[in-house]
């Protein structure tokens, strides 16, 4: 089999029969399985999936576990030759799961593909991304792009054809078989974010490329399945940064961050109390920013509860 496709669903039953219609369109003649985890959701989705698509393989978990958990899951069940993990809130357009396969089988060195993704509209979105160092995390990035756009390059650069990155945002990655079995699964541990950041450091750590291919494209609709519990979401982000610091990073890079992290948002806290005092709470997307700003100051104070965050509404719906 070329490739298995890996879709991890968490209550976003309309994207994802999108999502599967769009694979089942663009097989091109490929020999092409559709796995799909489903993390708990309440939405109907594993129905409307068995009803639609007898044939897609659903795994059926009772609570969400997790993005890189899931993936492994379906990794563990796949057949191809060739692991493609797809976002249920992406499509793909014409070409790009053909031209992934053949991208990988005509390049041994390659060890991850990406796509080129785009909103609704056909403009860019971006698709790679540097590993996180203390300095993409603590100056503003746009910044760091315009000044040194050779060490950050970004969406706005135009490339005639496939270029090395360090790592590629994971809507649509495809990683070999063997590759994946040498580096290993995704660490379990990120929860959601960054698993995709991690498995490209090791990926290019073991020797191989990780390679953005703008011939490729996939539109992506961008954190649907997460649009409703934004604060959550940034939360577990930076539990995710932490992690991969951690592990990733020296020590005193780790250090650092975590005592910069939280004076970052005592301040931004600061600034929006003060405009909310200003404007007499009139202003709702204010207060809105000042809720978030404080549950994460919160969260920080609190030393970073695992109970809170999106691995703390597992078992809730969105």
């Amino acid at each position: 089999m070329d490739a298995s496709v890996i879709i991890v669903n968490w209550n976003t039953r309309d994207l994802v029969l999108d999502c599967i219609r769009s694979v089942v369109a663009c097989k091109e003649g490929c020999d092409v399985e559709i796995v799909v985890v489903d993390n708990g959701s309440t939405d109907g989705s594993c129905a409307s999936i068995r009803r639609e698509f007898p044939d897609v393989r659903l795994i059926a978990n009772d609570c969400n576990l997790g993005f890189a958990r899931a993936v492994n899951m379906g990794i563990r069940s796949a057949a191809g030759r060739h692991l493609v993990l797809l976002n249920s809130d992406a499509r793909l357009r014409p070409g790009a799961l053909k031209g992934a396969i053949a991208y990988l089988d005509e390049n041994e060195h390659v060890g991850a593909v990406g796509a080129q993704l785009l909103n609704p509209d056909g403009s860019r979105q971006t698709s790679f991304d540097n590993f996180p160092t203390l300095a993409s995390e603590l100056i503003n990035k746009s910044l760091l792009r315009a000044l040194l756009p050779h060490r950050f390059p970004s969406k706005k650069q135009e490339f005639s054809g496939p270029v090395r990155v360090e790592s590629i945002i994971g809507a649509f990655m495809a990683v070999p078989r063997r590759v994946a079995e040498r580096v290993g699964p995704l660490d379990e541990s990120f929860f959601f974010f960054l698993e995709e950041t991690d498995w490209c450091f090791r990926i290019a750590r073991a020797g191989y490329d990780v390679v953005h291919a703008p011939h490729l494209l996939v539109e992506h609709l961008q954190g649907q399945s997460k649009s409703s519990v934004q604060t959550e979401a940034k939360i577990e982000y930076l539990r995710s940064l932490y992690r991969f610091f951690k592990k990733n990073r020296r020590p005193v890079s780790y250090l650092v961050l975590r005592l910069a992290k939280p004076l970052k948002y005592f301040f931004a806290f600061f600034v929006l109390l003060l405009a909310s005092v200003f404007t007499l709470l009139a202003v709702p997307s204010l207060r809105a920013r000042l809720v978030g700003s404080f549950r994460i100051l919160r969260w920080h104070l609190m030393i970073c509860p695992s109970s809170a965050g999106l691995s703390g509404v597992r078992r809730e719906n969105p």
